[in-house]
């Protein structure tokens, strides 16, 4: 049974994304115009509008559309804004901050995936987007400082190298914890030396790579 993908995305929007309190307009209007089956393998497509993570291989997942709408809304990416996004994947959530900010770098680890994102994006036709690979779990080196930080992966706690590189009231989106307890913090510098931080919702999220929890082992 052939799966109407126009109806399938309306649904995301009305039935999932807007009833999870997400009712930002730019916000709802990114999820609207970014195409999300486009950025998912040939044989999920017919899940690529359910509200759960997907695979995208390389042990890495897709995080649930709900997710990553309430991810947007707590950040608040205004168009005149400069991003960094740590972990690319195959482009969707990038794409997503891409209708919203000026221009996004982001960063991913698995060389295929960022070279999967390229296309998709350039299929997408978004060109506000410049792509770096690299392990960028403890700091990435940009030419100036930024407005908005966001790693969609978990940190035990975020590294001080990105917020130093924040402007004075830019700020980072964080996904903060281990195990079944994170929360999703937003940390504003306030001053170049005073930092402010909120949570705003709790949920779980893969570990950052190379930034994963040490296991202890017990004798």
């Amino acid at each position: 049974m052939a799966v109407n993908y126009d109806s399938a995305h309306f649904n995301m929007l009305e039935q999932q994304v807007r009833p999870s309190n997400v009712l930002n307009p730019r916000v709802l209007q990114a999820l609207k115009d970014v195409v999300r089956n486009k950025f998912v393998d040939e044989s999920l497509q017919g899940l690529a509008f359910a509200d759960t993570e997907l695979p995208i291989g390389f042990e890495q997942v897709m995080l649930s559309p709900v997710l990553q709408g309430r991810l947007l809304q707590a950040l608040d990416v205004q168009d005149d804004e400069i991003v960094l996004e740590i972990g690319t994947g195959t482009g969707y959530f990038t794409a997503l901050l891409a209708q919203l900010a000026k221009h996004v770098t982001s960063v991913e680890i698995v060389p295929e995936l960022s070279a999967l994102a390229q296309q998709n994006l350039t299929d997408a036709g978004i060109d506000n987007v410049t792509l770096c690979i690299g392990d960028a779990s403890q700091s990435w080196q940009t030419a100036d400082r930024v407005d908005v930080i966001i790693a969609t992966a978990a940190f035990v706690s975020v590294p001080d190298a990105y917020l130093q590189n924040l402007n004075v009231g830019g700020r980072m989106l964080a996904i903060v914890g281990e195990g079944k307890m994170m929360d999703v913090q937003i940390i504003q510098r306030i001053t170049e030396v005073e930092w402010q931080t909120n949570s705003r919702f709790e949920t779980v999220s893969p570990a950052m790579i190379n930034a994963e929890p040490i296991v202890e082992f017990e004798f």
